[in-house]
């Protein structure tokens, strides 16, 4: 009984590319208690594993996070799978923006403490005592509203490419930083003005807007859906799109164009870029923003060092990489003492 990949993630493009058949990129969460996580996420890798789905999720007692990359002829197949488990009958499925045959390279199930790491204590307060939930057109005429204040719950790498016109856009690396910061920035106005939150696809919100409420925020709403539902609705009814840029988004796309403006500026030279890489250093991997030239120039890689290294012998290279760990240098995403523009 298979419940691990056996393809490497090369492997596995080169059949993607072989088998052309269309795939739909999405995303769902939903909270719930689940009382074997391990069994459950069991469950989910051989369905969908005999479904042809990739992506990354996560399962925990509190419930699923998932990102998937599903083959369009079994989306079928994959709703009537879902809707078999109880807890996520009519979920909302957030089908992105921009599709991409290889937006996940491997099917990958892990079983964690939370379905997203935001370092609270969930029996201090209510959790399901959300703020209030807005479509497109009702974020929009909030977010006009002079007694509100809108906030980016993401992190500063995924609001550098785009965000929401007037929004605060914290200078943190996690969600878990930017809850206290925010509480503290706005301490203020928890009676005054309106909190107007969103996110990417509106997990991060859920968890959030109940710990503003449990902080003492009286007027907490959230973007339902997030960015990516915002984004549909807005193509589909017509409205104003008020957010500016990309949104980032964790595969291996790592964007999706929401309008033309490009906000962001290249870390190595300053032009006008909004496009994600990893530097092709394995033994560094660095996610920053770098343009079409600098690539070039560089060999996709964040410095001078890291692109003498991808051009040793590969076996020289393994041997560099041998025992070191590259995890710091991958969580300050585009943060690094290399990116020189961005000092």
């Amino acid at each position: 009984m298979q419940l691990y990949n056996t393809l490497s993630a090369q492997e596995r493009a080169e059949l993607l590319e072989q088998a052309g058949t269309e795939r739909l990129t999405l995303s769902f969460y939903q909270y719930a208690h689940i009382g074997n996580p391990q069994l459950f996420r069991d469950y989910l890798f051989l369905h969908w594993n005999a479904l042809d789905v990739l992506g990354r999720i996560y399962v925990a007692h509190e419930g699923i996070n998932a990102q998937l990359s599903v083959p369009a002829p079994q989306f079928d197949a994959f709703k009537a799978f879902l809707e078999s488990i109880t807890f996520l009958q009519g979920v909302r499925l957030n089908i992105a923006v921009e599709q991409d045959l290889k937006s996940f390279l491997k099917l990958t199930i892990k079983v964690r403490e939370k379905i997203v790491a935001d370092g609270l204590n969930d029996n201090s307060f209510d959790v399901t005592n959300k703020g209030v939930h807005l479509n497109a057109a009702d974020f929009n005429r909030l977010l006009e509203d002079p007694n509100t204040i809108c906030v980016d719950m993401r992190n500063h790498y995924e609001s550098e490419i785009g965000h929401f016109e007037g929004a605060v856009t914290p200078d943190v690396d996690t969600f878990r930083e930017s809850l206290p910061l925010i509480e503290a920035d706005l301490s203020d106005h928890k009676n005054d003005k309106n909190l107007l939150m969103y996110c990417t696809g509106g997990i991060r919100c859920e968890k959030a807007s109940a710990y503003f409420k449990h902080k003492g925020f009286e007027k907490v709403y959230q973007l339902e859906g997030g960015i990516i539902e915002y984004t549909r609705q807005v193509r589909h009814q017509g409205l104003d799109n008020k957010f500016k840029g990309k949104n980032f988004v964790f595969d291996e796309r790592r964007g999706e164009r929401i309008s033309e403006d490009i906000i962001a500026q290249c870390h190595q030279c300053g032009a006008p870029c909004d496009t994600h890489v990893n530097c092709a250093n394995e033994a560094c991997h660095l996610l920053f923003i770098q343009c079409e030239n600098c690539q070039a120039k560089t060999q996709t890689c964040c410095s001078q060092a890291c692109q003498e290294i991808i051009n040793l012998p590969e076996a020289e290279q393994k041997c560099l990489r041998k025992g070191k760990h590259n995890s710091n240098k991958i969580f300050k995403k585009g943060r690094s003492k290399v990116l020189k523009f961005k000092q």
